[in-house]
């Protein structure tokens, strides 16, 4: 899965910046008491939420990576309906798309 080009400008431009957002992110992760399966479901919920599709493919693959069916990535965006309402819908394609990839059925 690859980064996106926002993400390689920033790594390339202020890879301090980067490097300090990603020890955050590992602490951050170390200190979760979700599982890491369910923190990468609740991860996609909150990108679907705020409309940020960009980073939705790279989740959903990892979240495939750490067990996740496709029943649970698709139910990870739909959880945000109500309170985001249906803009979520525009994640699914790039959320099912690690699923879609020919011998990746699961």
């Amino acid at each position: 899965m690859a980064m996106s080009p926002g993400f390689i400008a920033c790594l390339q431009e202020a890879p301090e910046t980067i490097q300090a957002w990603l020890n955050a992110d590992r602490i951050m992760t170390e200190h979760s008491a979700l599982d890491p399966k369910t923190a990468e479901l609740a991860y996609l919920a909150v990108l679907a939420a705020l409309g940020l599709e960009q980073g939705i493919e790279f989740h959903a693959a990892q979240a495939k990576q750490l067990g996740a069916s496709r029943a649970e990535v698709l139910s990870a965006i739909l959880v945000g309906i109500p309170a985001a309402g249906l803009h979520v819908t525009e994640s699914a394609v790039a959320a099912l798309r690690p699923f879609d990839e020919p011998g990746n059925e699961s």
